[in-house]
């Protein structure tokens, strides 16, 4: 059992929600990267965080998506460094952005209309380009 994540005061992943494993990373790094496991490979049952608004873990599922495995639980991948103790740290930090970003409620949309100069201005260009181009043809082929 993995120590919780504590997003906010009020908001926390449990430790029970969390399962770690531990995996051989890709890349380079010679005869380590062959014998030694420092890949870090985070699940978080998605249901189990505490604190989390309906809203909010709508948002996060959401943000998760391609992130989340057949169960629905969270997956999140540390190789940053050689050091598996760092890369755990590392994907707990993840974790604690991703469910942080879902937490900010987004500014709903202001709608807007362009000004009606703006629309003028544009017809007034294509009218322009229109007898710019008018002038450039041949004259007898307008008759």
């Amino acid at each position: 059992m993995s120590e919780a994540i504590a997003v906010t005061d009020a908001v926390r992943v449990p430790g029970w929600a969390l399962t770690l494993r531990a995996v051989r990373a890709s890349g380079p790094g010679g005869q380590n990267v062959n014998k030694v496991a420092t890949k870090v490979e985070l699940r978080v049952n998605l249901d189990a965080i505490e604190g989390l608004s309906d809203s909010a873990r709508t948002r996060l599922q959401a943000l998760a998506r391609h992130r989340l495995d057949a169960a629905g639980r969270l997956v999140v991948t540390s190789q940053a460094t050689r050091n598996q103790a760092s890369n755990i740290e590392d994907a707990r930090d993840k974790v604690r952005g991703l469910v942080a970003a879902a937490l900010v409620r987004p500014r709903a949309r202001v709608a807007s209309r362009a000004p009606a100069a703006a629309g003028e201005r544009r017809l007034d260009v294509k009218r322009r380009r229109a007898t710019l181009k008018r002038w450039r043809t041949h004259p007898l082929r307008d008759e």
